[in-house]
């Protein structure tokens, strides 16, 4: 028996031309009859000319918008941004533009993607009658290589649980590449197959770091899991290396002298690299002149040379409590570019003038050498103005003088500032002293005193200063900003703080200045610390941008960072635009071009490399308070409610820094309600209420490392 043949009919009228009518007539819709009539096919043609179009509708070329009108498609909108995923299997896209909001992504679309993918967010347009258009997420760019977790042996297969609980799916390893692991391994693994919709991910094993209880293994999980940036290539360290280590006779010229001025360095016991040096002198009628000389990094590292390149990528130096991971070589970091006492460097100076009220009346900016006449640390500083030690002042007879000039301007800069609405946190922070096994000694408060406040004031008045005349030159430059809080978090904070007797009060535009007059008010009070720990969370994270928004916490209208340019590649890149700005007089247009087009690159990776060296840093010293907390099961503690959620209460013990959860199980037996918008939890049947900020002792129950979670249960 003979097969019938069918051959398929080839339209008169192909698909290119009805897609290209449709999209002519936009927005304008069509009916078939008038396709039909603008193509002119045949009567016979009409049955083949309906299905083209119902096979254009299925593949979402075009639209069907009733029963007879066909119309183009509004364009999809595509978000890139990178991907935040949650330890219970969902997550959220964080846009690029920070002017969009986070979408939240369901479990079946986060199953292909890992923490921290750079992705293109599709959303399609929608039919009629429907509520969402299609979505689809797109991967970019991995953020993983490699992942660091234990190693576990299955039933099936061997896998690795990763350390980062975001990174939810463990990683499966075939036997043949599990190399020397053994059970319970920290290891480094290197991901060979990324997950998939259907499958996990895949990977094998490249080192065994060694046992997860072992302290001195913290730093070393901790560098693998953020992909920091450890030893520096060879091609770097041999540009370093070809860098003089002293200033020749001739390296002055075009540089004003100030090695004949008194300059000194304010800094903390453990500082090896030093930015920032300061002078002062007073002038007639109670005024100030105040010079603020920052080492001159840009001289030495050139754009675009090997050194830039790896700084670029680093974006900061990292530090932990036991070690560093800096930005710079330490040829560079600790060496030529550090300004070490009796040493000559070079800086870019910033001379100030003060009136006795500590306004600033007139800046300069010029390229200088300096010779740092004293390396003081913080306690010195204290010692010799506060405690009028006789023995630190005959030591530095000259600086102790000056230091006293300081304070007073100082003094005078800061109310100023505090006038203006720049908001004043006052809380507590920890510092950290280890053992030589690299565990927690102690706990300590750090100091704030009136030698910190002397550098933080002079730091920010120079960097005022230097954004102040580079938004008058008109010239590019990136930008340190602090957009104000959202509404809906500042309805949150002004619920809050009514159910404690305070009131925010502004007129039509929110002020910083509403913020520091309430913080002003709760001063010395039980309820001073909740207020200020809940302030923080209602404000933005500070970013790097290349647009002019303005510093909301500082209350300044121009802010960015230029003095630390050893330790952050912004403050780099504004030293090279300043000498641009002071040397040219006017920026070309050509050279404008150029940075408009390359700041926003380092803006964005420069924002990114801070939070990630900002989250190594609080990890690492969350391990080691969990290891402090491992001998102390059983033992009680007072504490404060730090936290309020649905599922438990975070008590922060007094005087150790340390959070630990009292979950619902460990409260007394009773059905709680929470109130988010007052922080409160309160028991049905007990009208028992936890509220933040409110005094509590507990009990230690557990220390779980491998969670980094601490476990109270409450102690009526």
């Amino acid at each position: 028996m003979s097969k019938k043949s069918h051959k398929k009919t080839t339209p008169s009228f192909p698909s290119p031309e009805i897609l290209e009518l449709i999209k002519s007539r936009h927005p304008r819709a069509l009916t078939l009859s008038e396709i039909a009539k603008e193509l002119c096919p045949g009567p016979d043609q009409r049955k083949e000319l309906r299905r083209m179009l119902k096979d254009l509708t299925q593949d979402k070329k075009i639209i069907k918008l009733d029963r007879r009108h066909y119309g183009w498609p509004a364009p999809a909108k595509v978000i890139v941004g990178r991907v935040q995923l949650h330890r219970d299997g969902f997550g959220f896209l964080v846009p690029e533009d920070s002017n969009l909001k986070d979408i939240f992504l369901g479990r079946q679309e986060v199953r292909h993607l890992m923490h921290g993918d750079r992705v293109a967010f599709h959303l399609g347009p929608k039919d009629p009658g429907q509520k969402y258009g299609p979505r689809s997420v797109e991967v970019l760019e991995r953020a993983h290589l490699q992942v660091v977790g234990r190693y576990m042996a299955g039933a099936k297969y061997n896998f690795v649980v990763p350390d980062d609980h975001r990174l939810a799916r463990e990683i499966r390893i075939p036997k043949k590449a599990a190399g020397k692991a053994r059970e319970n391994n920290i290891v480094l693994t290197e991901i060979t197959r990324y997950p998939t919709k259907q499958e996990g991910p895949e990977g094998r094993i490249l080192k065994v770091l060694g046992d997860p209880d072992d302290p001195r293994l913290d730093s070393e999980i901790i560098i693998h899991k953020h992909d920091l940036p450890d030893a520096f290539p060879a091609e770097v360290l041999k540009e370093a290396a070809a860098i003089p280590q002293k200033i020749s006779a001739g390296g002055v010229a075009g540089r004003k002298d100030l090695r004949s001025f008194n300059f000194f360095t304010i800094d903390g016991e453990t500082a090896r690299d030093f930015d920032d040096a300061v002078a002062i002198s007073r002038l007639s009628g109670g005024r100030f002149r105040l010079l603020v000389s920052i080492a001159d990094v840009s001289h030495y590292v050139k754009e675009g040379s090997m050194l830039d390149q790896e700084a670029f990528q680093r974006g900061t130096s990292v530090y932990f409590p036991e070690r560093a991971l800096p930005m710079l070589p330490p040829r560079l970091s600790t060496g030529i570019c550090s300004l070490n006492p009796q040493e000559d460097r070079m800086t870019m100076t910033v001379a100030m003038e003060f009136d006795r009220q500590g306004r600033m009346t007139g800046a300069d900016f010029f390229p200088s050498v300096i010779h740092s006449q004293a390396r003081l640390t913080y306690t010195i500083a204290k010692e010799i103005l506060l405690n009028h030690n006789p023995e630190f002042i005959s030591i530095y007879p000259s600086v102790a003088e000056d230091l006293k000039t300081m304070a007073a301007l100082c003094g005078a800069i800061r109310a100023r500032r505090m006038e203006r609405g720049s908001i004043d946190f006052d809380l507590p922070e920890p510092q950290v002293i280890l053992d030589v096994q690299g565990q927690i000694e102690e706990i300590v408060r750090a100091e704030r005193h009136i030698g910190h406040q002397i550098i933080e004031e002079f730091m920010i008045a120079a960097n005022e200063a230097v954004a102040g005349f580079l938004s008058r030159e008109e010239v590019p430059f990136l930008r340190r900003v602090h957009e104000p809080p959202d509404e809906k978090k500042i309805g949150e904070f002004k619920e809050f703080v009514s159910h404690l007797g305070y009131r925010l009060i502004y007129k039509k535009e929110l002020h910083p200045l509403a913020f520091q007059r309430l913080l002003t008010k709760a001063r010395g009070k039980p309820e001073e610390k909740p207020i200020n720990y809940l302030l923080l969370r209602c404000l933005k994270q500070a970013r790097y941008s290349e647009k002019g928004q303005g510093h909301f916490a500082l209350a300044s209208p121009h802010y960015l960072h230029f003095t630390s340019p050893i330790r952050r590649y912004p403050d780099l890149v504004v030293h090279r635009l300043l000498k641009e700005a002071l040397k040219s007089g006017k920026m070309t247009e050509k050279r404008r071009e150029r940075w408009e087009k390359k700041l926003p690159q380092i803006a964005e990776n420069s924002s990114r490399r801070e939070r990630v060296a900002m989250e190594a840093e609080r990890e690492i010293v969350d391990r080691k308070k969990v290891q402090f907390m491992r001998d102390k099961v059983g033992q009680e503690f007072n504490g404060y409610i730090s936290g309020v959620l649905s599922f438990g209460i975070f008590v922060e013990l007094e005087g150790f820094f340390i959070e630990g959860l009292v979950r619902l199980t460990r409260l007394p037996k009773d059905r709680y309600r929470f109130w988010e918008a007052k922080h409160t939890l309160m028991g049905e049947r007990s009208k028992k209420t936890y509220r933040l900020g409110d005094r509590v002792r507990v009990r230690v129950d557990a220390a779980n490392l491998e969670r980094r979670q601490i476990d109270f249960s409450l102690i009526q």
